[in-house]
């Protein structure tokens, strides 16, 4: 469990070592890193944050979900709400911002998690990516490809390969000449054969680059 202490994590210094690593066995991929620049993935320790922010952001656009998130944050007096306080408000208040009564149920399922001591954010820094996607898709309405968007863009893990993201999918559809979407085992190979290891997330990045839609977690 401890093996990630001292594991590099993104950064400008890591970026650009991952985009030199991969512009040498990529040729698809290195022409569009010398196009597009370092990758700009900012990590951040804001974790619980970025866990509603994720929730409330599921299956809506960026306007429709910054509208959402002020609302939410105005039914606290305008401060981001502790687990505690999420936990005290009624369900009928939390749908009164705009939340589905799913998401309302999900954001309440994660302050539990987080009051009860399943979700631990202490100590999560040492813990491995499996260990991860395992605790949070624990948590009801975060999948594989939310934990794997938090996992990239909030820890700043490297070696995160986006399996069944759509733009990472589209992106290798068009840049390495399939005819239909790849499979995740395709997916898998393409990473495989072009040594993307241990640096998925930066690749991945570049990926959504080619069609300028970057997610956000």
């Amino acid at each position: 469990m401890m093996a990630w202490m001292n594991s590099p994590i993104i950064s400008s210094q890591t970026s650009q070592e991952a985009a030199a690593y991969i512009s040498q066995h990529d040729p698809r991929l290195a022409p569009i890193i010398a196009q597009v620049g370092p990758c700009t993935i900012e990590p951040h320790t804001d974790y619980y944050r970025a866990l509603v922010w994720s929730i409330i952001g599921q299956q809506l656009s960026v306007k429709a979900a910054a509208t959402i998130k002020q609302r939410f944050v105005d039914l606290f007096d305008g401060t981001f709400p502790s687990p505690e306080q999420i936990l005290e408000t009624s369900f009928e208040s939390l749908r009164s911002v705009g939340l589905s009564g799913s998401k309302a149920k999900y954001i309440q399922d994660l302050a539990l998690h987080i009051a009860d001591g399943k979700l631990r954010f202490d100590t999560i820094e040492t813990m491995t990516n499996e260990e991860i996607i395992a605790m949070l898709t624990d948590i009801k309405g975060i999948g594989e490809w939310t934990a794997h968007m938090f996992l990239m863009f909030s820890m700043g893990r490297m070696d995160i390969l986006a399996l069944g993201d759509l733009g990472v999918r589209s992106a290798i559809r068009n840049l390495y000449g399939f005819e239909k979407l790849p499979t995740p085992q395709e997916v898998i190979d393409i990473a495989t054969k072009n040594q993307w290891h241990p640096y998925e997330s930066i690749a991945c990045w570049y990926l959504w680059r080619t069609l300028d839609n970057e997610p956000v977690s």
